[in-house]
């Protein structure tokens, strides 16, 4: 739990300084909840960061979730199975074997 509401703290505080509102999408953890940041900040500390934030809790038998989690599965195995050298390369695999993939989830009739 501390390690997240550390990590939340630098989201608004470092990455997205300039935001008005930061979206954040969970499945329901108990430890993914604004009450985490009153345990591990003070109360105005808490306050301050959870102005920033949306929260959006996935359905707690989220069946896209699950859907998520294959697509990410199928894609480093079928697309990161070798090792990529740099961003360029990494960007050019991921395309071609994302459109591939979509390719043959197309059926026309």
């Amino acid at each position: 739990m501390i390690d997240w509401t550390h990590c939340i703290k630098k989201l608004v505080d470092v990455h997205y300084t300039n935001a008005k509102n930061i979206l954040l999408v969970y499945d329901n953890l108990n430890t993914h909840k604004s009450a985490s940041l009153y345990i591990a900040f003070t109360s105005d500390e808490a306050k301050r960061i959870l102005k920033k934030l949306v929260f959006h809790y996935t359905p707690k038998h989220g069946s896209w979730l699950n859907m998520a989690e294959l697509v990410l599965s199928i894609y480093s195995r079928k697309c990161m199975a070798k090792k990529i050298a740099d961003k360029e390369t990494l960007k050019t695999e991921t395309n071609a074997c994302l459109e591939n993939r979509n390719k043959k989830n197309i059926k026309v009739n």
